[in-house]
């Protein structure tokens, strides 16, 4: 077989999937395994923010090319994993990416976004799909606002999200995360792959090593915490980037990959 053969399905589930949360509308896809139909296993899901830049090479600022990725990926043998592209809210998208309050942008969504994806999304997606519904096979991950939001879901949720992909997360606009990530405690172990390119902003590398000294300070405490974080010297803030790191992330996160 050929790369191309180990192409994960991609299927739209809906081009304007209802997020009564929000009182809004979004594209939401589902990338299978490339013999999903061909089997009756069941498969851990992994959620990603801001679908529009994951596969999509006409995208403005480039995308992950995580079909490519999953391709490679099944063609080594790691081909059990189910994607979820949920698109973003294109000039919405900072307030509801957005956990807390902040002076410029004020009061954030993020609370109705996570309640959404928890109370309608991850329900909808188990009916429909074979997937393994445990904390430990229910993973979220995004990058910039996208990883903001995904690791205040995994810390504000310890008992649904058990492997989170934070890539440079915009730790800037809420240095709250930093207070809520000194309180984590959750029950089983949590995995987290963190990423930060050492060309971002003059900040950036700096809060994600902040936020790293306080997850292996959680991790002494807590032995139900695990964490890789990864550092491009050369990474900047871009789809570029996070297209080279998704992978390795997956690797580690899903498949135990050290």
């Amino acid at each position: 077989m050929t790369v191309t053969e180990f192409a994960p399905i991609i299927e739209v589930i809906e081009d304007a999937y209802e997020i009564p949360h929000l009182n809004a509308t979004r594209k939401i896809s589902a990338l299978l395994p490339y013999d999903y139909y061909l089997s009756e296993k069941k498969y851990p899901v992994l959620y990603l923010q801001d679908g529009q830049n994951l596969f999509n090479p006409m995208a403005p600022y480039g995308d992950w090319a995580i079909d490519k990725s999953l391709a490679k990926l099944a063609e080594e043998g790691m081909s059990d994993i189910i994607i979820i592209a949920i698109d973003h809210g294109e000039q919405e998208r900072i307030k509801e990416y957005l956990p807390y309050y902040h002076p410029r942008f004020g009061e954030g969504k993020g609370n109705f976004y996570i309640q959404f994806m928890i109370e309608k999304l991850i329900p909808y997606i188990n009916t429909h799909y074979r997937t393994l519904t445990d904390f430990e096979n229910t993973g979220i991950g995004g990058s910039s606002m996208g990883g903001l939001i995904s690791l205040y879901a995994g810390l504000a949720n310890p008992g649904v999200f058990g492997k989170m992909m934070i890539f440079s997360p915009s730790l800037w606009i809420s240095k709250t995360i930093f207070n809520h990530t000194k309180s984590f405690k959750p029950l089983q172990e949590s995995k987290i792959y963190l990423y930060a390119g050492g060309q971002e902003s003059d900040n950036h590398l700096p809060n994600a090593q902040k936020l790293e000294s306080i997850i292996r300070q959680r991790m002494v405490e807590n032995n139900h915490i695990d964490l890789h974080f990864s550092i491009n010297e050369f990474g900047n803030h871009s789809e570029t980037h996070w297209r080279v790191e998704f992978p390795e992330a997956v690797k580690w996160l899903f498949f135990n990959h050290r």
